[in-house]
């Protein structure tokens, strides 16, 4: 692809303050989400030695997010998007630490790790899809292609390092990595405290099924928006390994609690570095091919990484997985962000997030009783294959998605009748 013209000095990154320290915060929580994952997954694998309970994680994360995913985007729309990422931060920090200190002194079990996955499930429910709102209010439009791979490519460095530190820092109990999120949660909210932005939110309406749905008739109305958050849903549904890793780590590649936190970084590093390529690459050309190419390597990675009896190979594998799911992410991200006017963004990302949760959360879950029919492997070989199976089908059902060959000109800022569709090839 051909590098992108640098910006002019006064339409860089670093000049926006308010987008530094999104990324800051970004960082802090993703930080503690995936010491939280280490933690937890082990914690229960250790407790039940079960798939099925390892499943029931990721229910428990879906649940709370298909029950206020449209209420969040309502709320993100009327109220102040900061002050929401700051509560939902906030309730997330005080959660983990009383469940830590609960584990210490021998209080909770089984029942209470489960209430607090669904309470932390909730929190991002609310700041998932406002942070989404909230990313293109802090850079100018023509940057926020890059502002999404560098937002992306921050949190990823956390991803990286923080399933190691939740590894490290389980071999001193699972009092303290579950701490060690409860601060990184608090860190997130008080920079969050400190973000400014000009933007304010919409006037305040009643909350009705219509406007609660109104991000669903949007996207239902924008077919390259459609397949391409559809694409990611059953694709990741299908494909995704995250819950089994502690199963391949205790019982397959025999690694224990440091490999699973490899195994969980391993996609982060091939995400950060690709995300490092696209904030310096223009995504300019036959952007819809690229997306599915990325979820067919995304697919064929799954496969590999589950036949994989050989630590250094699944590392590979996983890397792999991540860098190809990362190109699928930023362009699915602009074409999103780009072909929604501001007034709707926080309902269309709360939309989009239920995709994403339904994903990755229910795919977890779908995972675990997977497993448990099939065992491991069979589950990850399966769920690649059925990725892939997924990209061609999508192919041939949205096929104005895969002829998209530029990103839109500008992002939506008025009603989405006056939006600017992406650019699409013809033949």
């Amino acid at each position: 692809m051909p590098q992108a013209p640098a910006p002019p000095p006064s339409e860089r990154l670093r000049d926006h303050p308010a987008f530094l320290l999104f990324c800051i915060s970004r960082i802090a929580s993703a930080f503690a989400y995936q010491i939280l994952g280490v933690a937890v997954g082990w914690l229960i694998y250790s407790l039940t030695g079960s798939a099925v309970a390892l499943g029931l994680v990721g229910l428990a994360q879906f649940l709370p997010l298909l029950l206020f995913s449209l209420i969040a985007g309502h709320a993100a729309d009327v109220f102040d998007r900061r002050r929401i990422v700051v509560i939902g931060h906030a309730v997330a920090a005080v959660t983990l630490a009383l469940l830590a200190f609960g584990l210490a002194e021998g209080m909770v079990g089984l029942v209470a790790i489960y209430v607090a996955v669904v309470v932390h499930g909730a929190c991002r429910a609310f700041v998932h899809p406002t942070m989404a709102a909230l990313l293109p209010r802090l850079v100018p439009g023509e940057l926020l292609p890059r502002a999404l791979a560098v937002s992306s490519s921050s949190m990823q460095i956390a991803t990286i390092t923080g399933p190691a530190a939740g590894g490290f820092a389980y071999a001193f109990g699972a009092t303290a990595p579950l701490a060690g999120a409860a601060l990184c949660y608090a860190a997130a909210a008080l920079t969050m405290m400190a973000v400014r932005h000009t933007h304010a939110p919409a006037p305040r309406s009643a909350m009705t099924l219509a406007t609660l749905v109104e991000g669903l008739a949007f996207i239902r109305g924008h077919k390259v928006v459609l397949g391409s958050i559809s694409l990611d849903l059953f694709a990741v549904l299908l494909g995704g390994v995250t819950a089994l890793l502690p199963i391949f780590a205790a019982d397959i590649l025999h690694v224990g609690a440091q490999g699973l936190g490899a195994l969980r970084a391993a996609p982060a590093v091939g995400a950060m570095l690709m995300a490092m390529v696209l904030a310096r690459m223009s995504l300019s050309h036959r952007v819809g091919h690229m997306m599915f190419a990325a979820v067919v390597v995304f697919g064929l990675a799954t496969v590999v990484f589950s036949l994989s009896s050989s630590f250094l190979l699944s590392l590979g594998a996983l890397f792999v997985l991540g860098a190809a799911d990362n190109v699928s992410v930023v362009i699915r991200s602009s074409l999103v962000q780009l072909s929604t006017p501001d007034a709707m963004r926080g309902r269309v990302s709360a939309v989009n997030s239920l995709f994403i949760g339904t994903s990755n959360q229910l795919g977890e879950f779908e995972s675990g009783m997977a497993a448990a029919l099939l065992g491991a492997v069979g589950a990850g070989v399966a769920g690649g294959v059925g990725t892939i199976l997924v990209a061609v089908l999508w192919m041939r059902l949205f096929p104005d998605l895969l002829k998209v060959d530029r990103m839109p000109a500008r992002p939506a800022r008025t009603h989405p009748a006056q939006t600017h569709p992406p650019q699409v090839k013809s033949g």
